[in-house]
């Protein structure tokens, strides 16, 4: 499963969580299997320059073109074997057998003797190398490095080596007003859910286990969240009683932080599949919602509305901790396309938005043409919008997560002590009074 998967993101350009879902054969796994051929996978991915680097010191010419899933039957054993600790023997023989199952009979020697070569010489080839350069596309090193230094790229590059924990947000009632976390509610869930409370008010667990026989998953007493994504929501302040449009829902994390705060939210999104699945997650929170499929670019409310939040479409290259194939799959071309449709999607959104009514755009991209750059083009074309700068008191957040404009800014190297945060940007904009 794990070699299909990985040829699938690899070769088919399929996002790893869609291969997945529609992969009928790994739904018949067992719960552990599945998620032991995901973290394979995941691992693979992360990995891929340094597993590519050892492959390469291994061969005296590169594997031809025919024999690509050879390449990626040797990726696979060496994450198991120099990653995920699994015994050398096993690792090199569920290889050699992946091969010859394969019909590659003629390259399981090969397939053995770079992967026993490997068990004895490979964690000394692995301390020298550069993981963070190897296992980073250099388009992006070079967008990180301009945008933050060369210092924070290699933060970040790192941040991405390690797998992201799991992330809940409380439905609390109305927490979405900012302020710290910490109140006995989180406490009281924490020590449940053997989670840490975070200074923002998320609950962080580092355990394994299935998801859905976590204390208070049946109940609807949370939902997943990373802990950056969980701060955009609430740059509104307080929205009880507010009309909200939510314009690209789905999942519908903050459609979920926005409702339970007490605002009428109406959810819009382009994909029928995915607002199904955020209709769901909001009825499991029992949380009301106005869910509408369309897209947002040509439908518009009966009235404007008090406020809207924008989580564009982006690379989602902050999010490369939970999405390792991200790197994989995305190219130069697609942050100036998706810039594009973010900047159409901002002034659709101050259409829809009454005069004095609150504006949060956001995006899960580490690439400034994503982030501040679209914010600034929309100021500068004369949108009847002004900057309303965020305070990090307001959200209980550290105050280098706040630019110098006054606009949200994570990066995967924060909350280092409590194992990072996704990078996420945003930015609340206010709409001018006597404006249309």
């Amino acid at each position: 499963m794990a070699l299909d998967l990985l040829g699938a993101v690899l070769r088919r350009k399929r996002p790893l969580d869609d291969a997945i879902d529609d992969d009928g054969a790994i739904g018949a796994l067992s719960a552990r299997d599945r998620a032991f051929a995901r973290l394979l996978v995941a691992t693979v991915l992360r990995r891929l320059g340094q597993i590519d680097d050892l492959i390469a010191a291994c061969l005296k010419a590169p594997l031809a073109a025919r024999a690509a899933l050879v390449h990626d039957i040797l990726r696979l054993g060496i994450a198991q074997l120099l990653f995920l600790r699994t015994p050398a023997h096993a690792a090199v023989a569920t290889s050699v057998d992946l091969a010859h199952g394969r019909g590659f009979l003629s390259h399981k020697g090969l397939v053995n003797a770079v992967l026993r070569r490997l068990s004895v010489e490979g964690g000394e080839r692995i301390e020298r190398q550069d993981a963070a350069r190897l296992n980073t596309p250099e388009w992006l090193w070079e967008s990180w490095s301009g945008a933050y230094g060369e210092a924070v790229a290699r933060a970040i590059a790192i941040a991405h080596l390690k797998e992201a924990p799991l992330d809940l947000t409380l439905r609390s009632g109305g927490r979405t007003g900012g302020g710290e976390g910490g109140g006995s509610g989180e406490s009281d869930w924490g020590e449940q859910l053997e989670a840490t409370v975070l200074p923002t008010g998320t609950l962080r667990r580092s355990g394994g286990g299935a998801v859905m026989a976590l204390p208070g998953y049946s109940e609807g007493g949370w939902w997943i969240q990373d802990a950056a994504a969980a701060l955009p929501a609430r740059l509104f302040g307080s929205v009880a009683g507010l009309d909200i449009i939510d314009m690209c829902a789905a999942p519908g994390g903050k459609t979920a932080q926005l409702a339970d705060a007490g605002a009428r939210v109406t959810a819009i999104d382009r994909s029928t599949r995915r607002l199904d699945r955020l209709v769901a997650n909001l009825g499991r929170l029992g949380l009301p919602v106005a869910a509408v499929a369309a897209d947002a670019l040509i439908w518009r409310p009966e009235r404007p509305a008090d406020a809207v939040l924008l989580d564009a479409p982006c690379t989602a290259t902050g999010a490369i901790r939970r999405h390792p194939d991200v790197p994989h799959l995305k190219q130069p071309g697609d942050v100036t396309r998706l810039a594009s449709v973010q900047e159409n999607l901002l002034r659709a959104a101050v259409e829809m938005l009454r005069p004095g009514g609150m504006l949060v755009y956001c995006t899960c991209s580490l690439e400034p043409e994503e982030g501040p750059q679209r914010i600034a083009a929309l100021l500068r074309n004369g949108a009847p919008v002004e900057r309303l700068p965020l305070d990090a008191a307001e959200i209980g957040a550290p105050p280098e997560w706040v630019t110098a404009e006054g606009d949200l800014r994570t990066l995967p190297c924060h909350f280092g002590e409590y194992d990072g945060v996704d990078g996420f940007f945003g930015a609340r904009l206010v709409k001018r009074a006597g404006e249309n």
